[in-house]
């Protein structure tokens, strides 16, 4: 399940939790093109609740809109992950070393709002 958080154009904030769905997935790879469509920079907060599982059905749509997304990387700015699970955490911190063109931090809950501000550049 997937909630978009109210910010500006240029950031693309979600809250996730439970089970990811491939409509979720493609919402979310929606609204990160319209960000692109309008900002040269695209700031991305995500915040994990609980995840349980990401349908592997719902990838096969996924991908094909993803993976464009990897010629775009040099326009992401900060990216923010709050998560409360340690698996997420640790892959945010691979993922981060993976893409080190992006400055990338991760965020234990108690510091949502921080992770947030830093995001919109406020903090």
């Amino acid at each position: 399940m997937h909630e978009f958080i109210e910010t500006p154009d240029d950031v693309l904030a979600v809250t996730v939790s439970g089970r990811i769905t491939g409509e979720d997935l493609d919402a979310m790879i929606e609204r990160l093109e319209q960000a692109f469509d309008g900002h040269k920079k695209v700031h991305v907060f995500v915040e994990t609740r609980s995840l349980d599982a990401i349908e592997l059905r719902g990838l096969a749509s996924y991908l094909p809109r993803a993976l464009p997304m990897f010629a775009k990387l040099h326009r992401f700015g900060r990216v923010a992950v709050v998560a409360d699970q340690t698996w997420v955490q640790v892959a945010a911190r691979v993922e981060s070393a993976v893409l080190p063109g992006i400055s990338y931090r991760t965020f234990e809950p108690s510091q949502r709002e921080a992770a947030l501000a830093w995001v919109m550049n406020d903090g």
